[in-house]
């Protein structure tokens, strides 16, 4: 078929396209498309040079794997080519490979029998597949000498990578020197460098604290960790290595004939190989494991973007050979897209319980990971600003699980002239309260609280909650049952409930209705602490509330509080101290309060204890913060043993701490802690402590 000049023009802009998308992925680490768009043109181009094979050249993106070595880093010449592979995006794609494989194997007149017709009239051999989750990070080839780890390699463009020795030694599951003394003297293991969920979540946080770029993605994340010229920067990045085969071996060295049983040597001399891997019988055993792993996909600890299968006899691999760029024995079988492309068409604005308001694009609907998507958080306005977003962009959209789809990126050589700025507004779109952003703050907040229909449900849940006033029998959904029928709209509405009210919801009998008013009477004593808390002021957590009610003691004295006062409260820093003033400076507040106390609600109010009297208590002057789980005590009881002998709790370490009391899963306050050489006691070691300074029955 004659190729047309239009066709001559799409090839070469498909290739200029992806050229440039494959710098940007492989060599800037900053990828500007999701991957399913340049599969999506990937394939167009695929299509065109198969319907016109005299148009295929050298350099095109089909004929290559992966990009150029970077420029600021030595190259690396493999000595076997690093490979990509074909994917099958669909479970007819993937019977069409075993059809392919076995129709090759029966041309070759193999002597094992394969489908039936093997030679001499065999009986069929249904074909033996090794299953691999594909990790989504960055390929490389790992050198070992003598046991000794003598060179590391990036996959580059498949026949020349580039050398990250270096960097991958840093890595702490990488091995420097195999174990045990059975090895090969010359063995090249190749693997995928990728950075864990929790891993990537916890460096783009600290990036952001620090106002710093964040990664789009682990992938990204990895990939950047690898190309840091300074080896010191990708130590204190989370990697990890897990390899997936072999390259160069020794050639006096007998291999198994299994690529499951190469992958367990490979354990056995020290490199983790991935525990999700399985062997199966023929593909409709793929097919299954397929869809069991994408059932699993979001609860791993590192990101797949499909399965990997292959062949897992040696020898039938050897058979089938490769194409140019792919071996003939292996396919890649990709998930649904976790990242899509579509226009931002608008931009509103939603209202939490806390008053923040929040972003949400308003999007053209794009299938995202199995799912139709219309909406994603743009988080908060420091986020439009670091991404640069304006209505009418095209974006990319992620979607993983269960988490709210969120704009990743922009592509802006797709930026319209029409295009506009995102702008928050000054008054709150429910209650036209004023917005407010306290300096130091990412959130900027509607300031109505209460008075706010929006945060209404989520303030009278937390009002009624354990911590709070702890009304028994109050849970979320009969709050929302008595809201939505108009019965409540305040807090102090709860006490003026009547049980003909409460009776005639849904699912409610007179008995259930009758002890929810008893314990909305027995509610309201209370304690000034427990009623601050309740109260819904930004910040102010349980420890917070009680040490506002230590210090004042009286609930006008901190109404009337300033800045300078509230300051001087242990665990009350500006931002603090702010939403105080703020809540407080609101009347609509001030009138729920008196509400409140109109319908009842008491608590006992005293002179706070003297300096003097503080001194004496045993753990005066002391800071304590309590992570992890306490098997034999709450954590809320160990806060009030601390307080009751005169200790300070807060909810952060720093340099005022003078003891961590850390319980199960302390995670990273106890390392934090141990940085900065603070005092540490575990839960026994903390009951010693009580029991030491007189507390019983504990």
């Amino acid at each position: 078929m004659t190729i047309s000049a239009e066709e001559i023009e799409r090839i070469n802009q498909l290739r200029e396209q992806l050229n440039g998308y494959s710098h940007q992925y492989y060599v800037l680490d900053a990828p500007t498309v999701p991957d399913v768009e340049y599969d999506r043109l990937y394939r167009e181009l695929e299509e065109l040079e198969k319907e016109h094979s005299e148009s295929v050249t050298a350099d095109s993106p089909t004929q290559k794997v992966g990009a150029p070595p970077l420029g600021s880093f030595s190259q690396v010449t493999h000595e076997m080519p690093m490979l990509s592979l074909d994917n099958a995006m669909n479970e007819d794609e993937l019977i069409d490979f075993e059809r392919k494989v076995k129709d090759r194997l029966k041309s070759t007149n193999r002597a094992v029998a394969v489908n039936g017709e093997g030679e001499g009239g065999g009986e069929a051999q249904t074909i033996e597949f090794a299953c691999e989750p594909k990790l989504d990070g960055l390929a490389v080839s790992i050198l070992y000498e003598d046991g000794q780890l003598v060179q590391a390699a990036t996959r580059g463009d498949g026949s020349i990578g580039e050398n990250i020795t270096l960097n991958v030694r840093t890595i702490k599951n990488v091995p420097l020197v195999l174990q045990g003394t059975d090895f090969p003297r010359r063995l090249e293991v190749r693997g995928e460098i990728y950075m864990p969920k929790a891993g990537f979540e916890k460096l783009n946080q600290n990036a952001r604290d620090h106002g710093e770029k964040v990664f789009a993605n682990p992938r990204n994340a990895a990939a950047g960790s690898l190309r840091q010229l300074d080896s010191r920067i990708t130590a204190k990045r989370p990697l990890e290595f897990c390899a997936y085969s072999i390259g160069v071996v020794a050639e006096d060295f007998t291999l198994p004939t299994k690529h499951d049983e190469i992958l367990q040597r490979i354990k056995h001399w020290g490199l983790k190989i991935n525990s999700d891997m399985a062997v199966v019988q023929g593909i409709r055993a793929c097919v299954q494991y397929f869809a069991d792993l994408g059932q699993k996909r979001d609860a791993l600890n590192y990101d797949i973007d499909g399965i990997v299968f292959k062949i897992n006899d040696l020898e039938i691999q050897r058979q089938l050979g490769f194409v140019a760029r792919a071996p003939r024995w292996a396919i890649a079988a990709k998930f649904p897209a976790q990242e899509e492309m579509t226009l931002l068409e608008e931009v509103d604005f939603q209202v939490g319980r806390t008053g923040a308001l929040t972003p949400v694009a308003r999007l053209k609907v794009v299938h995202v990971a199995g799912v139709m998507v219309s909406n994603a958080t743009l988080h908060n306005m420091d986020e439009i600003a670091r991404l640069g977003v304006k209505v009418g962009d095209t974006v990319v959209i992620r979607r993983a699980g269960d988490v709210i789809p969120q704009v990743v990126s922009v592509v802006m050589d797709r930026r319209p002239d029409s295009a506009y700025d995102i702008v928050m507004p000054t008054n709150c779109p429910v209650c036209h309260s004023k917005v407010e952003r306290i300096t130091g703050e990412a959130v900027a907040r509607c300031s109505g609280g209460l008075y706010c229909g929006a945060q209404r449900k989520e303030a009278i849940k937390h009002f009624s909650s354990r911590k709070a006033l702890d009304v028994d029998g109050l849970g979320d959904k009969l709050v929302e049952q008595l809201v939505d029928a108009d019965l409540i709209n305040s807090f102090d509405d709860l006490f003026h409930l009547q049980l003909s009210d409460v009776v005639n919801l849904e699912r409610m009998a007179e008995k259930s209705a009758q002890n929810l008013l008893d314990s909305l009477e027995a509610a309201k004593s209370t304690t000034l602490g427990r009623f601050l808390y309740a109260l819904g002021i930004k910040e102010v957590g349980v420890t917070t509330a009680q040490n506002l009610a230590d210090h004042f003691g009286f609930l006008q004295r901190i109404q009337d509080a300033d800045e300078e006062c509230l300051l001087a409260v242990p665990d009350v820093g500006e931002i603090v101290a702010k939403h105080v003033l703020s809540f407080f400076a609101e009347s609509h507040n001030q009138s729920i309060i008196e509400q409140l106390i109109k319908v009842g609600v008491n608590w006992p109010e005293s002179e706070p204890a003297s300096a003097a009297e503080n001194a004496e208590l045993p753990l005066a002057g002391n800071v304590y913060v309590i992570t992890g789980t306490l098997a034999d005590m709450g954590r809320d009881d160990a806060k009030q043993y601390v307080q009751a002998l005169g200790g300070k709790v807060t909810g952060s370490i720093s340099a005022k701490t003078n003891c961590l009391i850390a319980g199960e899963k302390a995670g990273s306050k106890l390392a934090k802690a141990q940085g900065l050489g603070i005092d540490i006691l575990d839960e026994a070691g903390f009951i010693e402590l009580l029991r030491h300074h007189g507390v019983q029955g504990v």
